[in-house]
């Protein structure tokens, strides 16, 4: 990613333990991972929310091919977009409808 090699990172140990000392090093390392962890989860979480709006666009975008073909002689695809949204319909209006 950064194309680190071996001899740069062992220059950056040494120089990390020289200016911080050999107390203070691991714990600069260990909020150092800390934090590089959360920015992952955070960028992780942004990825998911972006896929999730392409698909909720895409599953619209087929809706609207298969309404301008009056929901008859529908593409496989165009076909399960509209059952996929039709059982969603439905799973939100269950816990309200009366039985």
């Amino acid at each position: 990613m950064f194309d680190i090699g071996f001899f740069e990172l062992l220059i950056i140990a040494v120089l990390g333990l020289v200016v911080l000392g050999p107390e203070r090093l691991p714990g600069a390392v260990r909020s150092t991972m800390k934090t590089i962890r959360s920015i992952r989860g955070v960028a992780n979480g942004f990825k998911q929310e972006v896929e999730q709006q392409f698909k909720i666009h895409e599953l619209h975008e087929n809706l609207k091919k298969a309404e301008k073909q009056n929901l008859e002689d529908l593409s496989p695809e165009l076909q399960e977009s509209v059952d996929e949204l039709k059982a969603a319909a439905k799973s939100v209006q269950k816990p309200y409808s009366k039985e």
